[in-house]
């Protein structure tokens, strides 16, 4: 079997994808919630904190200063967009947390895996030092979010 080569981040891709490692993590603790039958409201809580301090900051971030440098009607970045849109509104659904979640855990980790494997990729292949330098400027301050308070999923 042959195996894969680990994909060279750009330095100034690499806080993004840092964070990508706590969206992952984040559906794996979802996950074991699930698995180790956590109450959904204990879920739902963490999923709102994570939702405030992660994703809206991170999806920002990506939409204001990664995506402008792919055309607006590159086919990647309009499914990167559809996809933004539809984890926010799982993020943002109460009518049925359970299902909402556990629809989260896996979109955003696919999602997630588009990103790296295939977006991120392609966006280092066409920008510019100067969107580089743009980027890792915004993120070289970047600061850890606090822990969250309840770790369920332990």
């Amino acid at each position: 079997m042959e195996k894969k080569k680990p994909i060279k981040r750009h330095i100034a891709l690499q806080p993004l994808s840092r964070q990508h490692h706590f969206g992952l993590l984040f559906s794996w603790k979802i996950r074991k919630g699930f698995q180790n039958n956590i109450e959904i409201g204990r879920m739902q809580e963490y999923a709102k904190w994570f939702y405030k301090h992660e994703i809206t900051p991170h999806f920002h971030d990506e939409e204001k200063y990664v995506f402008p440098i792919l055309d607006k009607e590159n086919e990647l970045i309009e499914r990167a967009l559809k996809e933004h849109r539809r984890i926010k509104r799982l993020f943002n659904d109460t009518k049925d947390p359970e299902k909402s979640l556990s629809k989260l855990e896996e979109e955003l980790d696919a999602h997630i895996r588009f990103e790296e494997r295939i977006l991120f990729n392609e966006i280092q292949k066409f920008a510019t030092e100067a969107q580089l330098a743009k980027i890792e400027e915004i993120h070289s301050d970047l600061k850890k979010s606090p822990d969250y308070h309840d770790p369920f999923w332990e």
